[in-house]
């Protein structure tokens, strides 16, 4: 598969030169055709600027930036006509109905106005919003809202799409309903390029994910990759007794974490049965009465927090 998004040491600094402020520090991005690509990080790490640079809307300071085969600085207007882009906040006006906005939409994209029209209604169709589609914005739900949004970035067919934390202030429901709009894309063929703070969303849509942190990116691969980074399975035990918490920890492999609140202790293991085997025979010889023993994957939340706690302490 060709890559159609590469970000080769790209740097972006924003400020006076007594006070720059790093938002891009030799960020390195590649994005395989026909897929979803997420990117995660905290608040200020860089995501938004980075969708920003490759939507061309801010051009990056040094660095080699194409997307779809073009160079974003030398040729951003071929970059513009191969994406679309759908933002954090909502662009369509909610006093019109669904189908007048996707009309309009296709207007301002000199579609023409049977083209557009024509448009207007496959998208209602295929988003699920035709039966909805004359009825105002302003009555739909949230996740009906943010359709018609993602509806809206995909007037011109665009081969790669940049959704920027499309699932913000959704309920599960409505984020249920985009994740499935984005199933639908990739599954035709659409890249998407996904920024996202809600790790499940992730989890449940991207092929590859880059953790980015202080403008580079610390982490890349598969789900699966990037939980293998805390080390593989972990077992988790539940006291009934809080004071026995303490107890049950030193019972566990080494690097046992504890939780206070949920009375939970818990390691990371290699060889699951024995260590499963092992700690239930351990508490019983110690009389410490668990409520609960189970062993899990990792979970991507725990590896997000792993990941930039160790670039904030290496800074």
């Amino acid at each position: 598969m060709t890559d159609v998004i590469v970000v080769e040491g790209a740097h972006k600094t924003y400020g006076q030169k007594k006070a720059p402020k790093k938002a891009l520090n030799g960020l390195d991005l590649r994005v395989e055709r026909g897929t979803v690509h997420g990117v995660l990080g905290p608040n200020g790490a860089g995501k938004t600027t980075a969708v920003r640079m490759l939507a061309t809307l801010l051009r990056p300071d040094e660095g080699r930036v194409e997307v779809a085969g073009h160079d974003v600085r030398r040729r951003p207007d071929e970059v513009r006509r191969r994406i679309g882009l759908l933002g954090q906040h909502a662009a369509v006006d909610e006093e019109l109905s669904g189908r007048q906005n996707l009309d309009m939409f296709g207007r301002l994209h000199h579609l023409g106005a049977r083209h557009a029209r024509v448009r207007a209604d496959e998208l209602l169709e295929r988003f699920g919003l035709a039966e909805t589609g004359r009825k105002a914005v302003k009555q739909y739900s949230g996740g009906m809202r943010r359709r018609l949004d993602l509806a809206a970035s995909l007037v011109t067919d665009p081969e790669v799409l940049f959704l920027d934390e499309p699932t913000t202030g959704l309920d599960p429901r409505g984020r249920a309903e985009v994740w499935d709009s984005v199933r639908s894309l990739v599954g035709g063929g659409t890249t998407v390029l996904l920024t996202t703070q809600y790790l499940e969303e992730a989890d449940q849509l991207a092929d590859r994910m880059s953790v980015i942190d202080g403008g580079r990116v610390v982490a890349e691969g598969t789900a699966d990759d990037l939980k293998a980074k805390l080390g593989g399975d972990r077992i988790d035990v539940v006291v009934r007794d809080a004071a026995q918490l303490a107890e049950a920890a030193a019972l566990l492999p080494t690097g046992a974490t504890v939780d206070a609140d949920r009375r939970l202790a818990s390691a990371p293991v290699t060889d699951r049965m024995e260590a499963l085997t092992g700690v239930v025979r351990a508490l019983r010889d110690a009389g410490i009465d668990a409520e609960d023993v189970a062993l899990r994957r990792p979970t991507l939340d725990e590896v997000f927090l792993t990941l930039t706690e160790r670039t904030k302490d290496t800074v």
